[in-house]
């Protein structure tokens, strides 16, 4: 029967090899993280920059490279100001 001496110090030793297995997992864990992050990153700004791209082309295949002018507007009538100060009466 061993001695309560060696069963106290069979339960304060370290299980090393758990810790190193521990770490190995969290490391693991953490790069496939990383991996994920950097693939969304990089899959975001090539659809961002295809956006941006396809927003820059003009619209229509005939049109010209030269901005067209605005067409004109017909201008709009004034609009009616008022008078005096109280302009609704106030109600009681």
């Amino acid at each position: 029967m061993p001695s309560m001496d060696d069963q106290s110090r069979m339960r304060r030793t370290i299980d090393r090899l758990g810790i190193v297995r521990i770490l190995l997992v969290q490391v693991m864990v953490l790069l496939a993280l990383a991996g994920a992050v950097v693939r969304w990153v990089n899959w975001s700004s090539e659809v961002a920059w295809q956006e941006f791209l396809s927003a820059s082309r003009p619209a229509l295949a005939g049109a010209s490279s030269r901005p067209q002018p605005p067409p004109q507007q017909q201008p709009q009538p004034p609009v009616q100001t008022v008078k005096s100060k109280a302009a609704c009466p106030k109600k009681a």
